[in-house]
């Protein structure tokens, strides 16, 4: 679940990898982006192991393993890459092996996957950069894939997610919730089209494959206002207007009835390693 200010020519991901403050922030409190953030399908790892040639993971932008651990109960092998040493220790802390790098910095020092994933992490790495780096970690036939989650609350809480954003005058440039039905995901398939650009860059990958799977998920109020602050760009709104926006969204959830069911689309792009 990203929150990055559009760029302007619409893509939201536009240069997001600079946003270091931005990408750098999670770990200030790993333990609640860890409890609080969603995982992903099992469509999704079911579609990404099927065509790979065996169970060597690789996990860029590791974070606290949400991704890593659904590839390590499938029986696969998972190394994690993570930039943030705090992020890093709490995956160690629930069983993963991590390498504390930027993936475009990052030494395969000749072992080689079988599938280099990247959950909610490519936005904020270079695209050439770092599948030069992950076209010599992938053995022949392995497969780079690349995946993200899209929240869109139904219209009536889209709504007042947006105005209690404006009451609580955080600062930010923008308000996350005022996007139109349907431009979320938009923006996220312009994600996966400027990372195959990356990939055609290096000239080592076949042709990219795009997937998409719709599913909800409930949340209490509680959960979802425990999952706020984990958003992208919210580790940059101060403390005080954090938590006036944090009431007004609790005000908006008791309005309907205490709780709310998400709409999320997992949207992946894929290559394989020539």
């Amino acid at each position: 679940m990203t929150t990055l200010p559009p760029g302007s020519d619409g893509d939201p991901a536009r240069r997001s990898h600079t946003y270091r403050q931005v990408a750098e922030g999670f770990g200030a409190d790993a333990e609640r982006y860890d409890r609080a953030r969603p995982g992903y399908p099992a469509e999704l790892i079911d579609w990404i192991l099927a065509s790979a040639p065996g169970r060597d993971v690789l996990d860029i932008g590791a974070g606290t393993g949400i991704a890593g651990r659904l590839f390590r109960a499938r029986e696969c092998r998972v190394l994690g890459v993570e930039p943030d040493p705090r992020m890093a220790e709490a995956a160690r802390r629930r069983g993963l092996d991590v390498e504390i790098s930027k993936i475009e910095d990052w030494d395969p020092a000749g072992r080689v996957f079988d599938v280099a994933a990247a959950g909610q992490a490519w936005h904020w790495v270079e695209p050439a950069g770092g599948a030069a780096t992950v076209s010599r970690a992938l053995r022949p036939g392995g497969r780079i894939a690349l995946f993200w989650n899209v929240y869109e609350p139904e219209d009536a809480m889209r709504e007042a997610f947006g105005s209690a954003w404006d009451r609580a005058e955080t600062g930010a440039p923008f308000n996350p919730w005022t996007a139109q039905p349907g431009a979320m995901i938009d923006g996220y398939l312009k994600m996966c089209d400027r990372a195959a650009d990356g990939m055609a860059q290096t000239g080592e990958f076949g042709s990219p494959e795009k997937w998409r799977h719709a599913w909800t998920r409930p949340y209490s109020r509680d959960e979802w206002l425990d999952a706020v602050p984990t958003l992208g760009g919210m580790n940059r709104v101060p403390g005080d207007k954090m938590e006036r926006l944090l009431d007004g969204l609790g005000k908006a959830l008791d309005a309907a009835g205490g709780g709310l069911t998400m709409n999320y689309t997992t949207v992946a792009v894929a290559a394989t390693r020539s």
